[in-house]
């Protein structure tokens, strides 16, 4: 028995007591909180899980099952050219355009196949973080200078906070170069140009179930009006691919096709239902098959297992501190509003931490930092939030430590609210 540990254990359990028992239950901000909390999470089951989570899953099995590991350590190893490994990691971040928790089990899957700790990043941040309708919005609303330092600030983050952790833990690195170096290259079973096609279905997927575009006219309104055509358009390719070039049964896919076309077509104003189907059925043509479809299956269950209950818990927790947007929970708002005014060291630190707290889905930064500036924030702690909210949350942060321990999880997570900070400080000495 180790003593240190049971003492933690210990320690623990009396402060999860202590917590139970000594919450004022009657209190209206208390029951408000709670309220919060359950409400937050419904919106996240409701608004993220079927069209953002399930989507990332398979995505991020499909990296283990069909990606070699010499592949991924080509473009994101350790050893692998910067240029190319940090430019990979912005780009690819920047085409799926999630949230800081849909990016979690696609970053999850490119680290335990052998990326190296700053590419990784790089892509982890820049996934939710670039996202050119968001930057656009911003513009739109919050003025085209905060929309360009945004821009800038955001991919400039992206490589700078990988380039960081690269060198902060390079010792690290260079042990995962050499073991990975060890390893026999695999044998290639199909063209580079299949894996390639396979997942732009996928990303495809992704990227246009959860397209959301302006009502006004314009290209993003365009693709708007065609959003569900178009990801009909990408499954029905993925599936043509899984039949032909990975060997899942034709019979099991065609009825899958045949039941979300129907679940589609009869409730048109839930597509999320059709959605339901179609992983159904995907489960149901890879589920205890023989070979990579049965891979593909069992990595994206065990990332589902690992990363979804803590994202939840995550969720409840930063909807009980911190309500939803434009609500209120044990934080009150006005001590942030307060907090954010004018352009000090401490106003941007103060916007930098209770942005990564928060939990942002993609867009809806815009017109909480609107409601804030009109509350007197400072354009500095302004871009602060921007550059720190979207990429970080409480959830996320939970999940990242699972994947990546406690250290280097501290070390991103400062990076993020330091650099952030600096940077919304500078930007409100220049231009507030």
């Amino acid at each position: 028995m180790n003593p240190s540990r049971e003492i933690k254990l210990l320690a623990a359990m009396v402060a999860v007591f202590g917590l139970f028992y000594f919450v004022p239950m009657g209190a209206p901000r208390v029951e408000a909180a709670l309220g919060e909390a359950l409400a937050l999470t419904q919106w996240y089951a409701r608004e993220h899980v079927i069209l953002c989570l399930l989507p990332a899953f398979w995505i991020a099995g499909a990296i283990a099952a069909f990606v070699s590991k010499q592949a991924v350590m080509r473009y994101f190893g350790p050893a692998a050219p910067k240029v190319l490994s940090y430019g990979v990691g912005s780009v690819s971040g920047t085409i799926l355009a999630v949230c800081s928790c849909t990016i979690l089990p696609l970053f999850a899957g490119i680290y335990r196949m052998g990326a190296g700790l700053g590419p990784a990043t790089t892509f982890l941040y820049a996934g939710p973080a670039i996202n050119a309708l968001a930057i656009i919005l911003t513009a739109k609303v919050l003025g085209w200078q905060l929309g360009l330092a945004r821009a800038v600030g955001a991919v400039v983050f992206a490589i700078l906070i990988g380039l960081l952790m690269h060198l902060i833990f390079r010792r690290g690195e260079k042990a995962k170069a050499a073991q990975f170096a060890e390893l026999p290259a695999p044998p290639v079973t199909r063209p580079l140009a299949q894996v390639a096609a396979f997942f732009a279905a996928m990303v495809g997927i992704l990227v246009f179930a959860n397209w959301s575009g302006s009502t006004e006219a314009g290209f993003f309104a365009a693709v708007q009006a065609i959003k569900w055509p178009l990801t009909s358009a990408f499954a029905l390719a993925l599936a043509l691919m899984a039949w032909r070039w990975f060997g899942l049964s034709a019979r099991r896919l065609a009825v899958t096709t045949v039941a979300t076309t129907v679940a589609a077509l009869s409730w048109p104003a839930h597509p999320e239902l059709a959605v339901v189907v179609a992983v159904a059925g995907l489960v149901w043509c890879t589920a205890g098959q023989p070979g990579e479809a049965g891979e593909w299956f069992e990595q994206a269950w065990g990332n589902a297992k690992l990363i979804f209950p803590l994202l939840i818990l995550g969720v409840l927790v930063a909807g009980l501190l911190l309500g939803r947007p434009g609500q209120e929970g044990l934080i009150p708002s006005d001590w942030v509003a307060s907090a954010v005014g004018g352009n000090t060291i401490g106003a941007n630190l103060f916007a930098s931490v209770a942005g990564a707290f928060m939990y942002f889905a993609t867009l809806t930064e815009v017109p909480i930092l609107q409601g804030l500036i009109g509350s007197g924030m400072g354009s500095g702690p302004a871009l602060t939030l921007l550059l720190a909210g979207p990429a970080l949350s409480l959830p996320s942060m939970i999940v990242i430590n699972s994947i990546i321990g406690p250290k280097k999880t501290a070390t991103y997570v400062g990076l993020v609210v330091v650099c952030s900070t600096l940077v919304g400080w500078a930007y409100g000495a220049l231009f507030g």
